[in-house]
């Protein structure tokens, strides 16, 4: 023996870590979306440019349609796991 860890279970660790990961996403983007659409009219957004100490003055409904956006499409991922595990769960 080889001492490592069958495949299945480094395969379900990841999917776990992966899932996590997902979760704090989402968790991260409903708190954006909330400070965003808490904000009042006349405030100003500025968005960081990745890797660097960059602002940019963006509008702000517009980046709170991306930030909805982007959460509907991990709530729409971490569903999709859900549901896959359901499967997996069943046969």
């Amino acid at each position: 023996m080889s001492g490592r860890p069958p495949r299945r279970e480094e395969e379900e660790g990841e999917k776990l870590r992966s899932k996590e990961e997902l979760s704090r996403r989402i968790k991260e983007q409903k708190v954006v979306v909330d400070e965003l659409s808490n904000l009042k009219k006349n405030r100003k957004v500025y968005r960081q440019q990745p890797n660097s100490n960059i602002f940019f003055l963006v509008d702000r409904t517009e980046t709170l349609s991306q930030c909805k956006n982007t959460l509907d499409k991990l709530k729409k991922a971490h569903q999709e796991m859900e549901n896959s595990e359901k499967t997996k769960i069943k046969k």
